[in-house]
């Protein structure tokens, strides 16, 4: 089970939750991985979007960025076919970092954007792979995920630092 209620939020540097990152943050991004995509903490009022392509498996909108596409433009992208949801608001959280250690591309270091989107949804209107989405309180929402073993302290940070894990000070 995964269990979100003892990280605390820390306090980002105040250049990341800022529209977009500055020059030299997403330059460091680069030089450290190939940008592979985007994540979305999507924040309906007081409770997360997740999705499901087939209603056991559950995730957190987001995928790969198409060719030239910048990383804020790929998840408004993701989040609008994925969950049905309109971009409203959002706010650079960090960067994954992955190594493929098999296949064609071994040694490839891939780069990921986080962040928190504030979003408005669409009637669900099932397309691309996705079947199924939910919005549920922010415990619940990381209690169903499905996270791959040994990122489970990567989710807890991420939701800590997108500031939607501690009932007593946000509501949930």
């Amino acid at each position: 089970m995964n269990d979100i209620a003892g990280l605390a939020p820390t306090s980002p540097h105040p250049s990341t939750v800022r529209r977009g990152a500055p020059r030299g943050i997403r330059l460091l991004a680069h030089r450290r991985g190939t940008p592979h995509g985007a994540e979305a903490v999507c924040v309906v009022g007081h409770r997360i979007v997740v999705i499901s392509p087939d209603g056991q498996r559950w995730g957190l909108p987001g995928g790969r960025s198409e060719r030239h596409e910048r990383w804020a433009d790929t998840m408004r992208r993701e989040v609008g076919e994925g969950a049905r949801a309109e971009v409203m608001g959002r706010r650079l959280l960090g960067f994954s970092r992955g190594v493929c250690v098999y296949g064609p591309q071994k040694g490839l270091v891939l780069g990921r954007s986080m962040r928190r989107a504030e979003v408005r949804l669409a009637p669900w209107d099932p397309r691309f792979e996705m079947a199924r989405r939910r919005l549920l309180p922010a415990q619940e929402a990381f209690q169903s995920l499905t996270i791959p073993d040994g990122l489970g302290p990567f989710y807890r940070r991420l939701f800590a630092e997108a500031a939607i894990s501690r009932p007593d000070r946000h509501g949930l």
